[in-house]
């Protein structure tokens, strides 16, 4: 008989904020905001939980996330520094299993039911990741274990920051039934409020509705969703999945003309951070796409392919500025705007280590 799944996903706690806390001790217990000049057109990258209670989050424009705190320090991010602890992180992962499944710098699943230490409970391994992380980085992690994907990532989620929370078969369900429906993978603000007519507000009440209910509602999204609410998840983590595309997009907070200046400046934040992701991944790309949603909800995308792959910000920018330019003006507002480097090749550095490459990057920039 095949021994139940022990997953675990570890979160890092405010990341990048987290590690500009570490290295400058006179920002600890401030608000810190990771991302771009207050006074420009910047968004926040990310923000230290002393910011946070201010209501201020990711992709927020740095001018609003100001205005709810003008006493917050802004800092510009430092990619390598947080691609080089991302690092020293994977490999702490490593020492308990190879089945890992890096989702970002900052987060992954692993898959402890066999591991190399012969831990039998999965919550110890946690525990002992945690641990090691601090005393090597210095920083916190949030972990959720449970028996699959789903339920790991939610609960890594729930008591953060420096949180460990355990679903197992027999509490899974109650857990669930008291979930927020917004808490749900797959479940956005369009189809929350759908559901939220159907006087649907949790787990509990999702439950209810039956496999052809959903389906005729959500069309294929439907099966998901009746076996989300019943814990249901059956992917394996996959720690040599090749990726097909790497994207960033954010929902603004407030729905912009595509003539407005501020989506430009968000538009160079998304390529940037496309850009890190395939430079940490080692990853070119011959497609960029941009994505469009509009505040009516429809959505376009334009592509344009290249000859030879590219994977730098600046190469990544000027071919998505180019596809920009030409959006057609429909008197639409923006509500939601993103871009993906896709038909990826391996980057040529592979073979070299991974501070090698640090600085070969910090080489090229002086």
């Amino acid at each position: 008989m095949k021994s139940q799944r022990k997953i675990i996903h570890i979160d890092m706690d405010a990341f990048y904020a987290s590690i500009e806390q570490r290295d400058n001790p006179s920002l600890r217990g401030k608000p810190v905001i990771v991302g771009g000049n207050p006074q420009g057109r910047g968004v926040v990258a990310t923000c230290s939980y002393e910011a946070r209670q201010y209501g201020i989050h990711s992709a927020m424009p740095c001018k609003i996330a100001y205005k709810r705190c003008p006493y917050a320090i802004f800092v510009r991010p430092r990619f390598e520094v947080y691609k080089q602890v991302s690092y020293e992180i994977r490999q702490i992962f490593h020492k308990y299993t190879d089945l890992v499944e890096p989702l970002s710098f900052d987060e992954a699943f692993l898959d402890v039911t066999e591991n190399k230490k012969n831990i039998k409970y999965a919550t110890q391994v946690a525990k002992m990741i945690k641990k090691e992380i601090y005393e090597t980085t210095g920083l916190s992690a949030s972990a959720g274990v449970s028996y699959n994907k789903f339920l790991a990532k939610l609960a890594s989620d729930y008591n953060k920051p420096n949180g460990l929370t355990v679903i197992t078969y027999d509490n899974a369900q109650e857990f669930l039934d008291n979930l927020p429906i917004k808490k749900f993978f797959g479940i956005g603000k369009v189809t929350q409020k759908t559901l939220k007519g159907l006087g649907i507000e949790n787990g509990y009440d999702l439950r209810q509705l039956d496999v052809n209910q959903l389906e005729n509602i959500f069309k294929n999204r439907g099966y998901l969703f009746y076996q989300l609410a019943r814990g249901i998840d059956n992917r394996e983590v996959e720690p040599h999945r090749e990726r097909k595309s790497i994207g960033a997009e954010t929902t603004l907070s407030e729905n912009l003309d595509i003539e407005d200046e501020k989506l430009i400046n968000i538009l160079d934040e998304l390529c940037e951070e496309v850009a890190d992701r395939a430079n940490y991944l080692n990853k070119r790309g011959k497609t960029v796409v941009l994505k469009i949603k509009y505040g009516d909800f429809t959505q376009i995308t334009r592509s344009l392919s290249m000859n030879n792959p590219i994977s730098s910000h600046n190469d990544i920018r000027t071919n998505i500025y180019n596809l920009f330019k030409n959006i057609e003006h429909n008197h639409k507002d923006i509500r939601l705007i993103g871009v993906t480097l896709s038909n990826l090749v391996n980057e040529e550095v592979t073979n070299i280590s991974f501070f090698e490459y640090i600085k070969t990057i910090e080489n090229n920039k002086k």
